[in-house]
């Protein structure tokens, strides 16, 4: 389901062309006019480069890269500002969902799954330190990663400061809090963001929300899996509608 192109030229006139890339490979100290061309290019695009050695480059093909390869992307990625400014041309209230740092394929993928199924309107996820939209991710999501529209973007934070401007209120599901997942209002256009396992929601995106909440638990375990807690809040919000 993934596949490679390669060539600076090529890689290049594939973003041109509207193709979604998931990011490009360069190898390390590469340089001149048109790789100059390519990495403004793939700024704009929000397209991740990661300096690679040369070897790394072979690995996918041994025809002429140039030293780059590009992943093409299974799945076109949306424009996060156009998705809500149709849902509020259309008189409903948006419901998005944020990512902060989940680089665990399968439970990108379930968190798919689950908002897909909510009626959960975009999911945002950081140009770089998430998970790949890959086959592992779409298979885990049951095929929703085709259906619900994906938005890749280089400041989160900005995300939500645009957000903020359309009234969302921004919800931060963290176990740093003593305020119940139930106690919430979830009415109006909403934000809820959800961090990674091992370091949690960003300290720069939790000063953004406007409110956190928490799922207690009973047990000796002090937190869920994050596709676990994804899938109880949001359709507790979608209840709440």
């Amino acid at each position: 389901m993934k596949n490679e192109i390669y060539g600076i030229r090529t890689v290049l006139e594939a973003i041109e062309s509207g193709q979604s890339i998931e990011k490009i490979y360069a190898k390390v100290n590469l340089s001149g006019e048109l790789f100059n061309q390519l990495r403004k290019t793939a700024k704009n695009h929000n397209i991740p480069i990661l300096k690679v050695p040369l070897e790394r480059i072979n690995k996918f093909t041994t025809g002429n890269h140039q030293g780059v390869v590009a992943i093409v992307s299974p799945v076109n990625y949306h424009n996060i500002e156009n998705i809500v400014e149709d849902v509020i041309l259309s008189g409903k209230e948006f419901f998005i969902i944020v990512l902060d740092g989940i680089t665990d394929v399968r439970n990108f993928g379930a968190i798919a799954r689950t908002a897909e199924a909510a009626g959960v309107h975009a999911i945002v996820i950081p140009e770089k330190g998430s998970a790949p939209v890959n086959s592992d991710a779409i298979k885990t999501s049951a095929g929703a990663l085709f259906r619900i529209p994906v938005c890749r973007v280089a400041k989160p934070w900005y995300t939500l400061k645009f957000l903020k401007e359309k009234d969302a209120k921004i919800i931060a599901i963290t176990e740093k809090t003593d305020t119940d997942y139930k106690s919430i209002n979830y009415k109006g256009n909403l934000v809820l963001i959800f961090g990674a396992e091992d370091k949690g929601i960003s300290p720069q995106l939790l000063k953004m929300c406007d409110l956190k909440a928490a799922i207690p638990t009973k047990g000796k375990t002090a937190s869920l899996n994050v596709s676990v807690a994804a899938g109880i809040v949001i359709f507790e919000a979608v209840s709440n509608v």
